[in-house]
């Protein structure tokens, strides 16, 4: 339901009402990641590459990993882009892009050509969808529920795999991964083009309701950030560095998981398993978003990090005729690995709102962004050598774990960075 709200101008002038179309932007965002959310689906197409194209397990590793890190580089630049000039043009150009790459990866099935196509051109298309669409959402509601709408938006990323990865099969198996990349491109195109028209921030002054005003008298906090004050606050590089942890070991097992099941267990089911961890994925971003709006972002953060280092290590135990190696036990642990990593994109964007405030988040939170890349290039390339190497991921995944337990403990050492600013007088 939409809602008038007034404005409130730098005086404290009361403006005429203006309609919230909070709830309309939170859904179409959502909208624009279920069909972003494509790039989680290669963990399907890798395993489909056929074996006449000549491609190591490295080789498959590649488009995804180079995906991952353009998407993350391109968030600065289409943050910044998205908070100067406004979302809809930015999330249409992220539109374009994954559709063009993934029609260009289509046409040629060399290594290089799905590393320009899905890779570079794509994973520019994710980054610029992708940071349109979060922060005119959060910008419609109050402080309160940033975990909830950040965490219902990015949802349809997660959840994008519940449809794309049987869809991708079905394609794949019906006329080939070259059919299947093409028909994907030009869907994905013309949806996210569509639902980029309705994105809008609020107008300037906008104060949405419910927003607790600050106690007449009360000594005011410097709560917004430019990207050069917040990269000389020692907090920055501590949320980097947990970002890393946190989805380099979630990314590692989305790309992988499909190979890793039947190499383990014997399962050929791997499609399957990377739906219910698509469902765990877009319902752990709602529920670990809502979660920290109660108990807090750091506590969150802290169970998230290590119930997934447990997870990971059960599933490096996963072995065929054990009880870990059955599909039901399997699905669970796909699902909650999915919930866990899930959370870190509720998580991050919500605490550098927190921390770094609302006015430049777009290419701050870009910044943030960049250790989602990184972390994925690496550790799911580190998955794919290691098992080149060793004809197993047992490596990969204590290495995960670990950097899971030093993420968890790094939780009771981050702070808000806010300075105090001298009281407003008169």
């Amino acid at each position: 339901m939409q809602t008038a709200t007034p404005a409130v101008n730098a005086l404290g002038v009361g403006q005429p009402p203006v309609k919230n179309h909070g709830w309309l932007v939170t859904f179409a965002g959502m909208g624009i990641n279920l069909a972003l959310g494509v790039l989680y689906s290669w963990s399907v197409v890798s395993k489909k590459i056929p074996a006449d194209w000549g491609w190591s397990e490295a080789d498959k590793a590649w488009p995804y990993s180079v995906a991952c890190l353009v998407f993350s580089m391109i968030m600065v630049p289409a943050g910044r882009m998205q908070d100067r000039i406004g979302p809809r043009i930015v999330a249409t150009i992220g539109g374009v892009l994954v559709g063009a790459g993934m029609i260009l990866a289509s046409f040629s099935n060399s290594v290089l050509s799905y590393i320009i196509g899905f890779g570079v051109l794509a994973g520019a298309g994710f980054g610029f969808g992708y940071a349109s669409a979060t922060p005119p959402a959060v910008k419609w509601f109050p402080a309160a529920r940033t975990g909830l709408i950040a965490g219902i938006v990015v949802s349809g990323f997660g959840l994008a795999s519940v449809y794309v990865a049987p869809l991708a099969e079905a394609l794949i198996n019906a006329k080939g991964v070259p059919f299947a990349m093409l028909a994907l491109g030009i869907g994905f195109l013309i949806v996210v083009t569509g639902l980029s028209q309705i994105l809008k921030p609020p107008p300037k002054g906008f104060v949405p309701a419910g927003t607790v005003p600050r106690a007449p008298g009360a000594v005011a906090r410097k709560e917004d950030f430019t990207p050069g004050e917040m990269l000389k606050t020692w907090q920055f590089y501590v949320l980097w560095f947990m970002y890393v942890c946190g989805a380099g070991a979630g990314l590692m097992i989305i790309s992988k998981l499909a190979k890793m099941v039947d190499v383990q267990a014997g399962l050929k089911l791997g499609f399957v398993l990377v739906a219910v961890l698509a469902i765990g994925n877009g319902a752990g971003r709602i529920i670990a978003g809502t979660l920290s709006d109660k108990i807090g972002r750091k506590a969150t953060f802290f169970i998230c990090f290590v119930l997934q280092a447990v997870m990971i290590f059960l599933l490096s135990q996963a072995k065929t005729g054990g009880v870990l190696g059955s599909t039901m036990v399997l699905a669970l642990l796909s699902a909650v690995i999915g919930g866990n990593y899930g959370a870190n994109l509720a998580l991050f964007p919500s605490i550098t709102k927190d921390f770094y405030g609302l006015k430049n988040f777009g290419v701050n939170y870009g910044l943030v962004f960049t250790a989602w890349g990184l972390g994925g290039f690496m550790l799911s390339l580190l998955a794919g050598k290691v098992y080149d190497a060793t004809k197993s991921f047992e490596f990969a995944y204590y290495c995960s774990c670990g950097l899971l337990i030093v993420a968890a403990f790094m939780t009771f050492v981050v702070r808000p960075p806010h300075h105090k600013l001298p009281a407003a007088s008169g």
